[in-house]
């Protein structure tokens, strides 16, 4: 059974996914400027103009889930399993995720956002 409504709950998961993705993003950006890159620039861009709009976006989620007093913790992790605690207005609800699942979902918003970035440089040509 279900503490949160739907709405909470996929707010929160948003949230808890994109600041995965923006873990990753980060960790790409400092192994390109440390990699032995011939041309970086183009990767540090799109990688930079990345970040920037999924910071954007979990600062929104962030303002959201403030004012529905929506919270959550990792609670536990293991080789298989990531353990979650859902918090609202009084409610808990832990919830396990399969953390191969974890990835795949982590994946999908990375490349949601990479698909932004290119068409957004696509239309605007003169970013770069």
């Amino acid at each position: 059974m279900s503490y949160l409504n739907e709405h909470e709950l996929q707010l929160a998961s948003r949230f808890l996914f994109l600041s995965m993705v923006i873990i990753v993003i980060q960790r790409d950006i400092e192994t390109i400027r440390q990699g032995s890159f011939k041309i970086k620039r183009p990767y540090m861009i799109v990688l930079e103009k990345m970040l920037t709009q999924a910071t954007n976006e979990r600062r929104l989620l962030r303002q959201s889930m403030k004012q529905l007093n929506v919270r959550v913790t990792l609670l536990q992790k293991d080789d298989l399993f990531s353990t979650f605690l859902f918090m609202s207005q009084g409610s808990e609800e832990k919830r396990n995720y399969f953390n191969p699942r974890i990835k795949k979902k982590v994946e999908n918003i990375f490349w949601n956002l990479l698909h932004e970035t290119i068409v957004e440089f696509a239309d605007q040509p003169s970013n770069l």
